[in-house]
């Protein structure tokens, strides 16, 4: 696989649903369509003017792509471009699908990657009035507007590939809104959104140091103020130093460039890093805390009396800063390599940056992680050591470019070939906030008062049972290595996301789709257009909803739902009420016809599992 750069432009481093009583008529109408939809899912398996840190334009990058190596370097049907799209961003339309079997995959990826990023979460945060410390809803001590941030930005953003390497990304590098709690902790999260977004398509180097460096990684994992050891017995905090290795970087066993694991004499694992790594590492990570040099305060009286002062926005979006003295100046040796006594904190962390970097392990730990997310639970070995072999050299000789390690990704002979379509343990189970971001952006919802209040839907059995940004732990929502109980998955074979997935998960999703796919979110504010869709269920004959499921097929499955599924879904549809007398309950009958047939599709197990 060879893969060419042209030119490497630099990336700066800078509701809930509502309870059964409030359903509408409409939706208790469609209680007997979502039963059947649950029959489906049985039967298949698996800002402020004080703020003068504005960050720099992203600017978009040239590369080019080569197909040496890839059998298939285009699409050859509408549902090959529909099955690329669905990998390599959040949705499939008909002018993505038309684009990509025009352009072929490499050009069409090459054309994302010079995309330049759209409004940042933190600008949208601003636009919304959200950096107003005196605004009396107290927007500084509230989680609920990155929430709004991070589905808006999922929803609405005009760079889709950028914006799904960047959740990809979340989900390694971890850092969740529901472990902070400090002032403007919203706006901390929407920079280290922002900084996913801006080194998504970067370097995977320039990456790390930004996330070690960041606001919200400082309070999530203690880097922020975490000071050297003391005569007293303080020993520097050992959170991140551990993390970092164990998540962000190394792992926790050998690796072969394969990504299989490397076995002692005795055939067993052998750990990449010991408790004396940790405890040395930590060190490099003293010394740093928030930078307050942009704070401007504001007194602000409190209701019962008295004042609290609060500054403003600029430290959550400034990197991190060293003071000298609460830096340790004791020698550091880890991973294999030493840190002199008395290094400069910042070259000491250059360091200890470029050792986690280089490390034989990294590339196949973080390539295989990021074919699991979008591609396959199950990658072979073979796909693995391709794609962390681009992670180790672009072509041109860089590491950790992650434009060429994302192409490498999804233009594979393994993502692209059909053997994957008939592989029981091929491809993954869509993750439930994906599934809702697809829903909004194929069927064009939006937002009549503009404020898409979407807030936390981490609730199992109401909700998703997941959100955006919104980790339950450092440990992502599901572990890379996770096997169901009780599977009958081969040995070896893991299924990730299924950590998500409990009876109250399945009846939650069911129900909050039931209620929202027609309606909308946030009490209908947020709503979906299905201008295209309403133009193929016109007919009361079951001529239109054939074609009306075709498309949802297209678009959402990139054409995987068996014929029998179809089927049973135009057979129901087309049993609905259609055209009558009433233009009023005509146009209602038509909708309902939609919203049942996305329902059905959004419940199959083919749909639910994403090849």
């Amino acid at each position: 696989m060879a893969f060419d750069l042209i030119d490497d432009t630099a990336i700066p481093t800078a509701p809930e649903a509502a309870p059964p009583a409030a359903r509408s008529t409409g939706a208790q109408a469609r209680v007997g369509v979502a039963l059947a939809a649950a029959a489906l899912t049985a039967c298949g398996g698996g800002g402020s003017a004080a703020d003068s840190s504005a960050a720099p334009s992203i600017p978009g990058r040239s590369i080019k792509l080569s197909t040496t190596g890839h059998t298939y370097p285009s699409a050859a049907s509408d549902e090959e471009a529909a099955r690329f799209l669905l990998q390599a961003q959040l949705s499939a339309s008909d002018a993505d699908i038309a684009a990509v079997r025009s352009l072929g995959f490499a050009p069409w990826l090459e054309g994302q990657v010079g995309a330049s990023l759209g409004t940042t979460g933190w600008d949208w945060l601003n636009s919304q009035g959200y950096d107003n410390v005196l605004s009396t809803e107290n927007y500084y001590d509230s989680s609920r507007q990155g929430d709004y941030m991070a589905w808006n930005q999922l929803m609405t953003a005009p760079d889709p590939v950028r914006k799904r390497m960047a959740l990809a990304l979340s989900e390694f590098f971890v850092v969740s809104l529901s472990g902070l709690d400090f002032s403007w902790r919203s706006h901390a999260m929407a920079h280290y959104w922002d900084t996913l977004c801006t080194h998504a398509l970067g370097n995977y180097r320039d990456l790390l140091e930004a996330v070690t460096l960041n606001v919200a990684m400082g309070y999530y994992l203690n880097t922020k103020g975490n000071k050297k050891e003391n005569s007293s017995g303080r020993q520097p905090d050992e959170n991140y130093a551990r993390e970092v290795m164990q998540l962000f970087s190394v792992g926790l066993y050998l690796l072969n460039a394969d990504g299989t694991l490397q076995l002692d004499g005795a055939g067993k694992p052998q750990e990449t890093y010991t408790a004396s790594d940790v405890s040395n590492l930590a060190r490099v990570f003293t010394g740093y805390d928030v930078d307050q040099s942009q704070n401007v305060p504001t007194v602000i009286a409190q209701n019962g009396g008295g004042t609290r002062t609060v500054g403003n926005t600029a430290f959550a979006r400034l990197p991190m800063v060293l003071t000298a003295s609460n830096h340790s100046t004791l020698a550091a040796t880890f991973l294999g390599v030493t840190v002199a006594a008395n290094t400069p904190g910042a070259d000491a962390l250059k360091t200890a940056l470029d050792t986690l970097f280089k490390h034989p392990n990294t590339a196949p730990f973080f390539c295989k992680q990021m074919i699991q997310r979008l591609v396959t639970s199950n990658p072979s070995p073979a796909y693995v050591a391709r794609v962390a072999a681009v992670f180790a050299n672009n072509g041109a000789g860089v590491r950790g470019d992650l434009a060429f390690v994302f192409a490498a990704i999804l233009m594979d002979n393994e993502a692209r070939g059909p053997a994957g379509l008939s592989a029981t343990e091929y491809g993954k189970l869509r993750e439930p906030m994906l599934r809702l971001v697809q829903w909004a952006r194929t069927f064009g919802a939006a937002s009549a008062s503009g404020a898409w209040k979407i807030e936390d839907l981490s609730n199992p059995g109401l909700q998703l049972g997941q959100s955006p940004l919104r980790s339950p732990s450092v440990f992502n929502f599901f572990r890379p290595g996770y096997v169901p109980p009780s599977s009958a998955l081969s040995v070896g074979a893991v299924a990730p996301e299924f950590q998500l997935v409990t009876e109250s998960s399945v009846g939650g999703y069911l129900n909050y789709l039931l209620d929202n796919l027609d309606r909308g979110l946030n009490k209908g504010d947020i709503k979906a257009a299905y201008t295209s869709e309403l133009a193929l269920a016109t007919s009361p004959t079951a001529l239109s909803p054939s074609a009306l499921v075709q498309r949802l097929n297209l678009l959402l499955c990139g054409g995987q739902l068996s014929v029998a599924t179809q089927n049973l879904i135009t057979t129901a549809v087309g049993s609905m009420a259609g055209v009558v007398a009433s233009t009023t309950t005509t146009g209602t009958n038509l909708r309902l016809r939609v919203c049942a047939a996305v329902l059905m599709v959004m419940a199959s197990a083919e749909y639910l599992i994403q090849k």
